[in-house]
């Protein structure tokens, strides 16, 4: 949720005039060795202070982007359009044997909660980058205004306060519901599940992407659905052109997709795509459950639309959670169910009851208060920082024929290694240094992407972040 960072002329204005020079090195008007204008010549030319053409360029040394040389000046370091290509996109492999996914996720998760071990295979904020305090704050004050200080069972379809900002929010990604539309979960995977379960018996096929999270894979296999897997253009997202061929050949029940920065891939479906993909399913009458986790996670200067902004007749069920903005442990999440809101709210009834009392109160504060607003545009400025310096060292240290995609949102590096390298013999012996990524087979139900892996930039980049490229680069030449 939250809105689009709009600049007054006192506001954050160093951040206006280190957004128009990033574009241009991105744009590759600036390339790597550029040099730029002093700090006085960027304040003449652009007509502001000394003090603000120096933020300017602080924020871009502290993104990577540029360099400052001893009595030289700034320099353009490093432009994501120099990068090696992006990974490929790849069509489903029917005669090798299906992997063992759930037991290799079982794996990647059972090391990954040792305290000593590197997360970077974790799609989630560092501690750094929660804001704690403030949420202690909300919490407190939730508890005050509550009577029963949150002890009483929640309403049934969620906090009123709660649902209301989510629909305040829905028209920053382009759409107008009501609280009356919102039902609230325990995180975005029981909303996933209550919307597969209201659209699905077992046995059933449903249509994901392919590579996709991981845990939608223990999701189906809970229901007994079958998955149908569909190729993701790293930049375009689900190839919707494939899909329309596999609607007329298989029986689909419903779709679930992730349209913005995807997980592990990053990609982004353009809105004209988006409503394309609407209506496809609309005419078909297939439920399209959006998984939108990753939405209000974006690096440019808007929130891209969801696939529910194109939904007038109630076939899309958007689903979410505050677990990648605000807070993993508050497991807080909803879905808009359109037309199945009451098969949901059913559910939910057999399965929970009711959300809980006193997270749901704090988050809505949280909201309410403005906190929220102020928190994700630090968040997205830190993460898109922290996506740059992870894709600098990578390139830095790794054998230069790897494919690494250029997300523009979210949390994850998909990176497409040499052929000759085993994603789960590199997991495993990158385990051994303590250091944690995700193997490209977690991601798939066949061996497409033996050799891609995905890495999560959650966490700041520092010393020890830096030492681990540098450590999986020498093991990915070793298996090489």
């Amino acid at each position: 949720m939250g809105t689009t960072t709009v600049f007054t002329d006192n506001e954050f204005l160093y951040a206006r005039i280190s957004g128009r020079i990033e574009k241009q090195i991105r744009e590759g008007l600036l390339k790597t060795g550029d040099k730029l204008p002093s700090v006085r010549a960027l304040s003449q030319g652009q007509n502001i202070s000394i003090s603000t053409a120096f933020k300017a360029y602080v924020e871009l040394e502290n993104m990577g982007m540029i360099e400052a040389r001893p009595k030289s000046g700034y320099y353009v370091r490093f432009s994501p359009s120099q990068l090696t290509r992006a990974p490929e996109s790849k069509p489903p492999i029917k005669s090798l044997e299906q992997t063992n996914v759930s037991e290799l996720i079982s794996m990647v998760h059972t090391n990954m909660t040792k305290e000593s071990v590197l997360r970077l295979s974790q799609s989630a904020p560092h501690l750094s980058l929660i804001p704690v305090s403030k949420l202690s704050r909300s919490m407190m004050e939730a508890l005050r205004k509550n009577p029963s200080a949150g002890t009483n069972y929640e309403y049934g379809q969620g906090n009123i306060s709660l649902r209301k900002q989510i629909a305040k929010n829905a028209f920053n990604w382009g759409s107008h519901v009501t609280e009356n539309d919102v039902v609230t979960t325990h995180g975005c995977m029981e909303a996933l599940l209550f919307c597969l379960r209201a659209v699905t018996q077992p046995g059933d096929t449903v249509a994901i992407e392919s590579p996709t999270y991981f845990g939608i894979f223990n999701v189906m296999l809970s229901l007994g659905l079958h998955v149908l897997e569909i190729p993701v253009d790293p930049r375009n997202g689900v190839d919707i052109d494939y899909l329309a061929q596999a609607i007329d050949k298989v029986a689909i029940k419903a779709c679930l997709f992730i349209p913005n920065f995807s997980n592990p891939v990053g990609s982004c479906i353009p809105d004209h795509r988006k409503q394309q993909l609407v209506t496809l399913l609309s005419n078909k009458q297939i439920p399209l459950i959006e998984d939108d986790i990753y939405g209000e996670i974006y690096f440019g200067k808007s929130r891209p639309r969801t696939c529910k902004s194109f939904d007038t007749e109630g076939w899309v069920m958007l689903c979410s959670s505050v677990s990648k903005s605000i807070a993993p442990g508050y497991r807080v999440g909803w879905c808009i169910p359109g037309r199945f809101k009451d098969q949901v709210i059913n559910i939910k009834m057999m399965h929970t009851v009711t959300s809980t009392t006193p997270t749901q109160a704090a988050i809505a504060l949280f909201f309410e208060t403005g906190r929220y607003d102020l928190h994700m545009r630090k968040l997205r400025k830190a993460l898109h920082t922290q996506c740059l310096r992870y894709t600098q060292a990578i390139t830095t240290y790794f054998p230069a024929d790897i494919k690494i995609s250029q997300p523009q949102g979210g949390y994850t590096l998909w990176i497409e290694l040499n052929k000759k390298i085993n994603a789960l013999e590199l997991y495993q012996a990158a385990i051994t240094q303590n250091i944690s990524i995700a193997p490209g087979q977690i991601f798939t139900t066949d061996a497409r992407f033996t050799n891609f892996i995905r890495i999560s930039f959650g966490i700041p980049f520092d010393d020890e972040v830096g030492r681990s490229f540098e450590i999986l680069g020498e093991l990915i030449r070793k298996l090489g």
